[in-house]
């Protein structure tokens, strides 16, 4: 009943976002470019597109300064933000910010709300100022991102053929590596990719990926870039071969089973190659052919354009590097036609994403997914062309979709998890999308978005629970599991039983762990709400803020009350009209009253030097505690504080003394170090130091799958020599100490020496004395144990990969439409072209 309960809370959550992208525009005009507003020309006037937009820090968006009564516009710099067609489609989508307020007044929990058009213009609501980077430029292309690709298009597999043959040498070879790149950042974790490179013969750019498609997901397409940037020019060009590889590819692998095309990408093509077409895919021309001719020579020009058009294609020719994001945009037109002219405005969820725009302004790192719809043009003329006039979409930060599923209903060690269609967690306690660079900044791991739920769930070896909620099952399944806590060095051993069910119109799956033993059941108690304030207001006492008490987002009014203050108006009826949690208030107080002697006992305890904190925790998550020693004289300076994460009551799990705790057995103490270095017995998220690979035509992948490392002095000082950072998967040697031995001794051999030890248990604790001979080194073999399993770990994680993991297919696939005309670039739509839903 519980996760049901939870799922259906999700479900209706997620519900009231869809609801927000369904708009009937349009209407009058005004024009605030988000770069230029309250911007002043050298007289003090305000500058062209600019003018007075007031703007207001609001802890709703992260504490940015926001105009909620207005959106504004942004353009890219590589977009002249006078064109015509920037100027009609801002007119056409002004009556969006009528919408997109109404929208956030009906739910006060949304986001960023925003319109993305087909000619590169974003409307975003609330309005913001935008900054450009230092050179002054705004890279921000809303045609590039997730939302918009995926709801303007459907699922694809893409072949890039690309040519590498000695004409291509010199700038025409970037511009085509260029082209690459920005073909890959079109795809999706629901689309499959491959690139094949020809000269007089074919190769793949990845030769582990031969003959296949791999999924397009953000770590395959981050190698793909890799690989392509080191691709070199030499020989003769001969297209025909490497056609014909990729139409083998696209009839004989099972990738995406909708949209099928090949991006041929050129300085010409001289060959009689109308035959590879007769063989493959003609008549029904299944698979389209986009051609990109790269450079100023035209003399192969019309063979290439004749290509494209004689297999439902397009054609552009790319002339300088400034002349790529808006060429590769057209396939995109093309492959939405069957869509648009169905008039199918499917709503599309994206995969969890870190979206460099907002976080970057917030100084902050949100995992989001977004939900999108696309708008497109209602004029006669132009429907059998199927003229997509953009995409309209908000933001939902995944931090908000699992507070519904609160941490106190679950217990000490319970979670939460949401996973998408193809298995990639969404969010998960265990999920580690950040790392520390070289520079010590926290930055996305190239494959954050991509991580997949047998990675985080290990202990289910068969995939039975991946299985079953990829599929969009409802269910139960119990597992025996090792949890690893405080950072992955102290395993728990526990038996969880998982509860999973889909949520409806969306491709998500909701799962929920509970943990048998402690915390399986809840105490409750009935105290005064007299008597609870009282204890409430105690100096000693914190309550987690991170938790919902009550609800301080609905009204703007009470977004800067923390959930201790919110708490208390609300007990003491000034703030009635605050929504709160009754269950968690009432064992809130609850154990405030019972742990209120605490503070007394404590204070006029008498320690002995080097006690410097005592604490208290309790499952509604309050916290007492009192300190015996001053900021500047504690060893533990962060323990306890808001940097201490890991050992406060967040919102996705207990402290990790708490956790401990909870699993010893009582009246024995448990002693417990906390430390900042990361070593878990198995971490399929980790990032590992790789040396810089040179240039090969038969480069291996860049990462070890597997490696097992063990402290080492040696193996230590060499990584510091090391430059790059990967994705690896690792394993560790995990020591489970057996209580019921008291003392013991034994030899260590380590090549040609050996080293004595000897262990003895301190009573009534999980401490153990451990001394070792120290004259006998054995850094050496465990350097070369991970030097001789490079080359094995390459091969696994190639087989990764390519693996094709069981996963759901969205429902919708439009790749096909018997009333499509050919593409025409350029068709213009006014006001009155705009469809209503």
């Amino acid at each position: 009943t519980l996760v049901k309960e939870i799922s259906d809370e999700i479900e209706r959550m997620l519900g009231s976002k869809m609801k927000s992208v369904k708009v009937r525009p349009w209407t009058t005009f005004d024009y605030y470019n988000a770069m230029l507003i309250n911007t002043m020309d050298d007289e003090g006037n305000s500058i062209d597109l600019g003018g007075e937009f007031p703007l207001e820090e609001n802890e709703h968006f992260n504490k940015l300064s926001v105009n909620t009564l207005q959106s504004d516009i942004q353009v890219p710099t590589n977009v002249y933000n006078k064109d015509p067609d920037i100027l009609n489609g801002v007119y056409m989508s002004e009556a969006l910010n009528d919408v997109f307020i109404n929208n956030f007044q009906k739910d006060p929990t949304l986001t960023w709300q925003y319109f993305g058009s087909s000619t590169g213009f974003f409307r975003l609501y609330p309005g913001i100022k935008w900054t450009p980077d230092p050179n002054g430029v705004v890279a921000f292309d809303c045609r590039n991102r997730n939302w918009y690709i995926q709801a303007a298009t459907s699922p694809k597999d893409i072949i890039i053929v690309v040519d590498v043959s000695g004409s291509m040498k010199g700038l025409k070879m970037t511009i085509a590596k260029h082209t690459i790149n920005t073909i890959l950042d079109t795809l999706g974790e629901n689309d499959f990719v491959n690139v094949i490179a020809y000269t007089d013969y074919v190769r793949y750019v990845e030769p582990c990926f031969k003959g296949t498609l791999v999924q397009a997901d953000l770590d395959n397409r981050e190698h793909f870039k890799l690989l392509v940037n080191e691709l070199q020019v030499k020989g003769e060009g001969e297209v025909k071969k490497a056609m014909k590889e990729a139409f083998k590819i696209l009839n004989e692998v099972s990738g995406s089973l909708c949209n099928q095309a090949i991006m041929l990408i050129t300085d010409g093509a001289m060959e009689d190659f109308q035959t590879v077409f007769e063989e493959f895919n003609w008549p029904e021309k299944k698979v389209r052919v986009f051609t990109y001719l790269i450079g100023r020579d035209m003399t192969f020009s019309d063979n290439v354009k004749w290509i494209a058009c004689n297999n439902k294609g397009y054609y552009t020719h790319i002339n300088t590097l400034a002349d790529v994001q808006e060429n590769v945009m057209e396939y995109l037109h093309v492959l939405s036609r069957p869509m648009v002219i169905n008039h199918d405005h499917d709503i599309i969820w994206t995969e969890a994403y870190m979206d460099t725009l907002f976080n970057t302004m917030a100084h902050s790192l949100l995992l989001m997914t977004s939900v999108a719809m696309p708008v497109f043009s209602k004029k006669k003329e132009t429907l059998s062309h199927g003229i997509l006039l953009g995409v309209v979409g908000t933001d939902v930060p995944l931090i908000e979709v699992m507070m519904l599923a609160p941490i106190y209903k679950l217990g000490s060690h319970g979670y939460a998890f949401l996973i998408t269609n193809n298995g990639y967690i969404l969010a998960h306690p265990d999920l580690r999308p950040l790392y520390k660079n070289e520079k010590k900044r926290l930055k996305p791991k190239p494959n954050y978005n991509s991580v997949d739920l047998s990675e985080v769930e290990w202990e289910d070896t068969e995939e039975i629970l991946r299985t079953a909620m990829v599929k969009g099952e409802t269910g139960t399944l119990t597992l025996d599991v090792r949890a690893a806590v405080d950072k992955g060095k102290r395993p728990l051993f526990l038996k969880n039983d998982y509860f999973y069910t889909v949520i409806d119109e969306t491709p998500f799956s909701f799962g929920m762990v509970l943990t048998r033993g402690h915390g399986e059941y809840i105490f409750f108690g009935n105290v005064s709400v007299e008597e609870g304030l009282h204890d409430l207001m105690q100096p000693d006492l914190t309550i987690a803020n991170e938790w919902t008490y009550c609800e301080t987002d609905i009204d703007p009014h009470h977004r800067k009350l923390t959930q201790l203050q919110a708490v208390v108006r609300y007990l003491t009826g000034k703030e009635p009209e605050l929504e709160c949690d009754e269950v968690l208030l009432q064992q809130l107080l609850f154990d405030a009253v019972v742990t209120a002697p605490l503070e007394a006992y404590w204070t006029a305890l008498i320690v002995d030097p080097g006690v410097e904190t005592v604490f208290l925790g309790t499952r509604s998550g309050l916290m007492r505690v009192i300190r015996y020693e001053g900021t500047e004289k504690r060893v533990a300076e962060k323990f306890l504080t808001p940097a201490d994460k890991s050992n406060l009551f967040t919102v996705d799990h207990f402290p990790v003394w708490y956790r401990l705790a909870a699993e010893y057995p009582p009246g024995r103490f448990l002693y417990y170090m906390p430390t900042d270095d990361l070593i878990a017995l198995y971490d399929y998220q980790a990032m590992c130091k790789t040396a810089h690979h040179h240039s090969s035509s038969a480069r291996p992948l860049l990462s070890p799958f597997l490696i097992l490392l063990l402290e080492s002095p040696t193996l230590a000082h060499k990584q510091k020599k090391v430059e790059l950072m990967q994705p690896c998967d690792t394993e560790y040697p995990g020591f489970i100490y057996d209580a019921t031995i008291t003392e013991t001794n034994s030899i260590i051999k380590c090549g040609r020496c050996q080293k004595m030890f000897v262990m003895q248990a301190v009573r009534n604790s999980n401490l153990v004395m451990l001394v070792v001979q120290a004259d006998c080194d054995c850094s050496r073999q465990y350097s070369n144990l991970v030097l001789n399993a490079t080359e094995h770990n390459a091969t696994v994680k190639c087989n990764r990969m390519k693996s094709q993991k069981i996963r759901r297919r969205p429902e919708s696939c439009h790749a096909y439409h018997p009333h499509v005309r050919p593409y025409l670039a350029g068709l213009h739509v006014n006001q009155a072209d705009y469809l209503a839903d």
